[in-house]
């Protein structure tokens, strides 16, 4: 390269994106390498129905400001979801559904009396998570664990019927493979302050901004990586697609013509449609996913205590419908479904068109766009189709939906997805990120260092440019 970049960024998912944004506002000028023919990772779209829709993740957490910043500050429209999500429930043969309690988080209850809890999880749960309030703050105050907390302070029936379906269908994995400091940030310190989980719940919920708990960009989420790209090409960089690094190594010869901040810099091996090529920069940024960053820091770095965590196989399926009766919006914005339910296969179902305003207004009246999410840990999800999800939105909406009420459907299957942050693997990634700083000039980012949901990654991201610009 005759115009050397400043800084190489292997990676454009939402990691990779966001910290050569960071970079260029900075007025480093940033190569963006993406092995993949788009950008974004997991936030993708596609046509549906005649609608581009979010194909992979929708919505941001609203309980860190950095991913709203960023969406406005590039000049996006961002809009709250309209209606409550339910969870669904199967008890000694019956099925049924019920709002998730509105003062919640991640299916904790901020008052175990509420109406809601008590139909969510019956009058002898409820009992016992009010046993909460006269425990002391020093019960399951050691809990590394979300299920070891929950069931420690409020019982089996909050952890089965609350916080599995919402916890799990947010990141794929059973609370008791979820670190509470990592998917829950301060919630053990609040419950040390205020003496019970409900008075912890309660407070995060009353400093957290008020409304809705997540977000999206109007248009779809796709939008946010769409115009990071514009963002990161109008300062002066790079994105490249389909460009695959294969191998990265210090550049200490004499005459690689690199040197970084702090000493030699960096080349990548990559190959691209024109072939092979060795790019340099003094600075280099690792933002692919867990298994291609070990690969390529094999060799520089002690990588064999880090033992990622195996990701579910997932499937969504989307479904644009003819169904007048679903105007009412039955199910509020969706429903999550516990594990081990009879009656439906699926772990989620997201009313789309009822639950983002842009998407209702795109849709003409008595036509839907729902989306059935499959694939839990251990669980296969190569036989899902149409056919199935069709069938489960008509148990979990309670709603008749007959063949020919399909207009069209989209499956998107993902292998090794969305791994649980256990408190395990989030010790080995911060002994791994030590040994990285040795190196001067490399940093290392994404959602398997910096934890599952787009507000970890954009805070983790913008962190390690931050770092890499000083």
């Amino acid at each position: 390269m005759t115009d050397a970049p400043d800084v190489l960024v292997v990676g454009a998912g939402m990691a990779g994106l966001t910290a050569a944004h960071a970079l260029a506002a900075r007025g480093l000028r940033p190569v963006v390498l993406e092995a993949g023919a788009d950008v974004g990772g997991l936030v993708a779209a596609g046509t549906v129905g005649g609608y581009e829709v979010d194909l992979g993740a929708e919505a941001f957490a609203l309980r860190r400001p950095e991913v709203l910043t960023l969406a406005e500050g590039l000049g996006l429209a961002v809009e709250r979801p309209a209606g409550r999500s339910w969870v669904w429930a199967e008890d000694g043969g019956a099925a049924g559904a019920a709002p998730i309690p509105a003062a919640s988080l991640l299916g904790i209850p901020a008052d175990p009396d509420d109406a809601d809890v008590r139909r969510a999880i019956g009058p002898d749960g409820a009992a016992r998570a009010s046993q909460d309030a006269h425990l002391g703050p020093e019960v399951g105050a050691d809990a590394a664990d979300l299920a070891a907390l929950v069931r420690a302070r409020m019982g089996e029936a909050v952890l089965a019927r609350l916080v599995r379906p919402v916890a799990g269908g947010i990141h794929n994995a059973d609370p008791a493979d979820l670190a509470v400091d990592s998917v829950a940030p301060g919630l053990r310190a609040a419950l040390a302050r205020e003496g019970s989980l409900a008075g912890a719940v309660r407070a995060l919920l009353a400093a957290a901004p008020p409304g809705a708990a997540v977000a999206t960009t109007t248009g779809g989420l796709f939008r946010l990586p769409r115009a990071l790209r514009e963002a990161v090409e109008g300062a002066g960089g790079q994105v490249r697609t389909g460009t695959r690094a294969t191998a990265l190594r210090r550049a200490g010869e004499p005459d690689s013509g690199t040197s970084g901040p702090d000493g030699p810099g960096w080349e990548v091996a990559v190959t691209g449609p024109d072939g092979g090529a060795i790019l340099r920069a003094p600075r280099l940024v690792l933002a692919t996913p867990g298994a291609p960053a070990l690969d390529l820091l094999r060799g520089l770095v002690d990588v064999g205590d880090v033992d990622l965590p195996a990701g579910s196989a997932i499937t969504h399926v989307t479904l644009v419908v003819r169904a007048p009766a679903l105007d009412a919006a039955p199910r509020g914005s969706g429903l999550l479904v516990p594990p081990g339910a009879a009656a439906v296969r699926a772990k989620a179902l997201t009313h789309a068109s009822a639950k983002w305003p842009w998407l209702a207004a795109a849709t003409t009246p008595g036509e839907h766009v729902l989306r059935v999410s499959y694939g839990r840990p251990g669980e296969r999800t190569d036989d899902v189709d149409p056919t199935l999800a069709l069938r489960d939105a008509a148990t979990l909406l309670g709603v008749p939906l007959p063949p020919a009420a399909l207009r069209d459907a989209r499956v998107v299957a993902r292998a090794g997805a969305l791994a649980a942050s256990t408190p395990a693997h989030l010790a080995q990634v911060a002994r791994l990120g030590e040994r990285v700083r040795a190196l001067p000039g490399l940093r290392v980012t994404g959602a398997w260092v910096a934890g599952t949901g787009l507000a970890a990654v954009v805070a983790h991201a913008q962190a390690v440019a931050g770092e890499m610009s000083q």
